[in-house]
């Protein structure tokens, strides 16, 4: 096949790219090169026009849609082309298919065929629920516009009605763009490396109404920014903290080190699972508030907490995991590289009246001084009495970190992942240093896109 050649393809499947998987046909009816078409779905027939030519595979669009597959819906987006939400175009029923298949297929892939995975959990809910967004900015023809980075590229796709964001987030972005037009303010250009305005990171909280405001600068201040920042705060009386980040360096990595308040104050707050939690703009916050209250539940019946138990919150971020498993914990520690969250964590302790908690700083990738000012401040734990959650970040843990739990002997362990291949990984690792897995239980926590989160629980033999 050459570029811009005309193909037709029985589509027989889609990963969690949203690309259907079809092949080329051949002459005695077998299985050709392998062709990959974004928006296809499984039992569609199309005519398609290659667009890349691989050694290995072919990349192609769709021209016509010939026979339409019934797992196929209409996609509801205006902004598709950011990729974001690559099963928009597929009925919900089978998006759950695909999700439990991926997870599925991970352990298969890692040796793990013969692990039990439950049906995808999921709250029902397809729109508006995340709490947090990060818009890049351009310089338009009619003025500045955010929206999402196309898929693999750093060209900006308009977005100001997602789907999956709160209504709030496109008025508010909407308010800033003309700021910045009727004030002059140039979006940042990466080629240039010109412009002040990077981005535009907002967080929400779903029980408070709360939201927060930040404005990540090619630079130190931005013209004008008390008139904003009083602009936002009266046209939006949610919005309770105003803040502008600093980020100066040609890096991809959205936000800086540095943060400076301009309004209200340095926080939001939320309710999860029948707490109180304080928000800074550089902790981790689950995005999906009620979906994150139906893991954190799976997470707590696998636990099997009695109430005597040591619960070690491994990556415990501002506590949330901890914290909601609390109630049925003799103690709790918390551990967390990052010294804002763990002061928010301790913090959100305080503020819901759980006194038998407590957080520290610890490095996961240094797995043998983790522990070491926990163990320095309360005493050694008793790892016979002690059960270990964590939720580590896409890349999964480390050996290192696996096997000093393993060596520590800690009986339990639930691990909390956002990624099924280094979940399976990592999971390899576990059954080697003599841990059972348990039922894997995948929970759909991005609707309408290609992640989904899992829990399981390992048990020491």
């Amino acid at each position: 096949m050459r570029k811009n050649e005309i193909v037709r393809l029985d589509v027989e499947e889609i990963n969690n790219l949203g690309c259907g998987v079809a092949h080329l046909p051949t002459a005695d009816a077998g299985r050709g090169q392998v062709v990959f078409v974004r928006d296809a779905v499984t039992g569609d027939v199309i005519d398609a026009r290659v667009i890349k030519v691989n050694k290995n595979y072919l990349v192609a669009r769709i021209e016509k849609i010939l026979v339409p597959s019934p797992l196929r819906c209409e996609a509801d987006c205006r902004a598709a082309g950011c990729g974001g939400c690559v099963y928009r175009h597929v009925k919900y029923e089978h998006e759950l298919e695909l999700k439990r298949a991926y997870v599925q297929n991970a352990f298969r892939k890692a040796g793990l065929g013969d692990i039990k995975v439950a049906s995808v959990r999921h709250t029902g809910e397809l729109c508006g629920y995340r709490n947090k967004a990060q818009y890049p900015v351009r310089n338009g023809k009619e003025g500045m516009e955010a929206g999402f980075f196309a898929t693999g590229t750093h060209r900006i796709v308009p977005a100001d009605d997602c789907k999956l964001q709160p209504s709030v987030f496109g008025e508010l972005t909407a308010y800033i763009c003309r700021f910045c037009d009727e004030n002059k303010i140039k979006a940042y250009e990466e080629e240039k490396r010109a412009g002040l305005l990077r981005h535009i990171y907002l967080r929400y909280g779903a029980v408070t109404g709360e939201v927060m405001v930040c404005l990540v600068l090619n630079g130190e201040k931005l013209p004008h920014e008390s008139a904003l920042a009083d602009g936002l705060t009266a046209n939006f009386p949610n919005v309770k903290s105003v803040l502008v980040n600093v980020n100066t360096e040609n890096t991809n990595v959205v936000l800086g080190e540095r943060y400076r308040l301009l309004a209200g104050r340095e926080w939001i707050e939320d309710e999860l699972c029948g707490l109180r939690f304080r928000i800074s703009a550089g902790a981790f916050y689950q995005v999906n508030h009620n979906a994150c209250e139906l893991l954190y539940g799976i997470a707590k019946e696998k636990a099997r907490l009695t109430g005597n138990e040591t619960l070690l919150d491994l990556y415990c971020g501002i506590g949330t995991i901890g914290l909601s498993m609390a109630d049925c914990a003799k103690e709790v520690i918390g551990i967390e590289i990052v010294d804002e969250a763990v002061k928010c964590a301790a913090e959100n302790a305080k503020r819901n009246g759980i006194a038998h908690v407590s957080f520290y700083c610890g490095d996961a990738s240094d797995a043998r001084k983790l522990l070491a000012n926990a163990e320095a401040s309360r005493g050694a734990i008793d790892p016979a009495n002690t059960t270990v959650v964590f939720d580590p970040p896409r890349k999964g843990s480390t050996s290192e970190l696996i096997e000093y739990i393993a060596e520590r002997k800690f009986p339990k362990v639930v691990y909390v992942s956002c990624n099924p291949d280094t979940l399976a990984r990592d999971c390899v690792i576990f059954k080697e240093l003599g841990y059972e897995i348990g039922e894997v239980t995948p929970v759909d926590m991005f609707p309408r896109t290609g992640h989904v989160e899992s829990v399981v629980c390992l048990t020491k033999k």
